[in-house]
């Protein structure tokens, strides 16, 4: 007798910029899809890659490479009505969208297409501040809808945002890391103190992340400014880009911090210089699951964080917590680092790898989504 063959679940997922770093949380979704099971095909609504660039691990990847115009207003409608002709042809059971935008463009598409299964998956706090968007998420969803928040306060401010979400319609699937695949890229501390011209002898407070203001790195300046005449060997590493570098770099000149705080700029795959760091700092005003606390911990390294609903839970009892957007708070913490003894601090990065490896598993990560996308 002939064997029977299961039909494949057909999944897209769609990102909205083509990148894979910044997607990477998505490519991790993928690899816990096995081809056997699932036939995926990651889309792109901008951007498309270069010639050596990275490419998605899906089955499939498709770069429709719009233009920002081309999905606002009136001219929409084509750019909706291509992606209506594609998902139309290739008949997907199960669609993924990160963020606003492709969510918006398929809570319009899925009342046309009628998927199986929509998830939408919220990164950060903020997304749903908007007015419009609050009511698009309330008009046009459908039953077959679930919004996935990275953390449980991602989740509790998207239902308290949309009144079209609820606690049944609404889950948490907290971010994660591959830590085998993190520990494999970091840099021993000796190369990657030299590459950011940090001395072997600094204490170095570290914190990587996009420099907007929301991020609170003015206030880890200015945390800085009340230690460094007493402790002369502080330094503080900031890895990052965005439109807040003249800024701060005009506060750490006016301050007189230009040999205690550096800017060391965007980097390719910042998580390899995380051992550089002795306490990696979060001084964020909101955040969602910030990636970068658990590439710290992957490494070993204590933490700083403000006491946020995001990243309180994460480290607390294990971290120190600060008030958000108050130096003074920040300085106390990162003082009590300083004042902290070698094997006290080695203590302390090895409790937070272990809680690393308890609660933010890339393994359960991927066996959420897929019993996610696997639901009836």
């Amino acid at each position: 007798m002939e064997k029977r063959v299961s039909k494949r679940l057909k999944v897209l997922q769609v990102q909205n910029n083509y990148n894979i770093s910044e997607s990477d949380l998505g490519e991790q979704i993928v690899k816990g899809l096995p081809r056997g099971r699932f036939e995926v095909t990651t889309a792109y609504l901008k951007k498309k890659p270069g010639s050596g660039d990275p490419q998605s691990c899906a089955e499939h990847s498709v770069y429709f490479n719009f233009k920002s115009s081309e999905l606002k207003g009136i001219r929409r409608i084509v750019s909706l009505y291509r992606l209506y002709r594609f998902c139309r042809e290739k008949q997907f059971d199960v669609v993924i969208c990160h963020r606003f935008k492709p969510t918006h463009i398929f809570l319009l598409l899925n009342v046309l297409l009628n998927f199986r299964r929509c998830i939408s998956v919220t990164h950060g706090i903020g997304d749903y501040n908007r007015r419009y968007r609050q009511r698009a998420v309330n008009r046009w969803i459908r039953a077959n809808w679930t919004f996935v928040g990275v953390s449980e306060s991602v989740r509790d401010y998207l239902v308290a945002s949309c009144k079209g979400l609820n606690v049944e319609n609404t889950v948490v699937i907290n971010n994660a890391i591959d830590i085998e695949r993190a520990q494999s890229i970091l840099l021993e501390r000796a190369e990657a103190r030299k590459l950011l011209g940090l001395a072997e002898s600094d204490f170095v407070f570290g914190t990587i992340g996009r420099l907007v203001p929301v991020k609170g790195h003015k206030y880890l300046i200015e945390a800085v400014t009340l230690l460094s005449d007493k402790y002369p060997h502080m330094r503080v590493a900031i890895v990052g880009g965005g439109r807040e570098h003249d800024a701060l770099s005009a506060q750490i000149q006016e301050a007189g911090l230009g040999d205690n705080v550096s800017l060391a700029g965007w980097k390719d795959d910042a998580l390899q210089y995380i051992k550089a760091f002795d306490v990696f700092v979060l001084p964020s005003l909101s955040e969602g699951l910030p990636l970068s606390l658990l590439e710290a911990m992957s490494g070993g390294i204590p933490t700083i964080g403000s006491n946020i609903p995001s990243i309180a839970p994460v480290i607390e009892g294990l971290g120190l917590l600060v008030e958000p957007g108050d130096s003074l708070s920040l300085s106390l913490a990162m003082e009590a680092y300083l004042n902290m003894d070698v094997a006290a601090l080695s203590q302390k990065g090895t409790e937070h790898f272990q809680r690393l490896k308890s609660r933010h598993n890339i393994v359960d990560y991927r066996n959420h989504y897929r019993a996610l996308i696997e639901t009836e």
